[in-house]
């Protein structure tokens, strides 16, 4: 049988599970402070960051002298819309708009990916 000495240690251990589970679940969850900042990089050089979150509009980035490669960006998320490539992997893959999300053109090696960005922070250095 149970000791008063025992409930009270499982109701310590009870209460550190569910204060923990409630703090996780708020700082995963709570996305008031995270912006989405969409990384447009070619051969691990950055060429713009995007925050796409903040966008009203839709914004066009147009890479390279030709226009090779367009990327689209609208509210919360990015997308190939147009490359020259020979496969279409990266136009085909559709739109990105959830954190750790990637898309790639192996051709022009540029990668998209969405970063999460406590909107605290003054300034984001790398």
């Amino acid at each position: 049988m149970f000791k008063k000495g025992d409930i009270i240690i499982y109701g310590i251990i009870l209460a550190i599970i569910l204060v923990s589970s409630i703090g996780v679940y708020y700082y995963r969850f709570n996305k008031d402070n995270i912006q989405k900042v969409a990384i447009i990089k070619q051969d691990d050089v950055v060429i713009e960051k995007i925050f796409i979150d903040d966008l009203d509009e839709l914004k066009e980035i147009k890479l390279f002298e030709n226009n090779d490669v367009i990327i689209h960006a609208e509210n919360g998320r990015i997308r190939f819309y147009k490359s020259n490539c020979p496969d279409q992997v990266c136009v085909n893959s559709g739109w990105i708009s959830k954190k750790g999300e990637m898309a790639v053109c192996l051709p022009y090696r540029i990668i998209i990916k969405i970063e999460g960005v406590d909107s605290e922070v003054d300034i984001i250095t790398h």
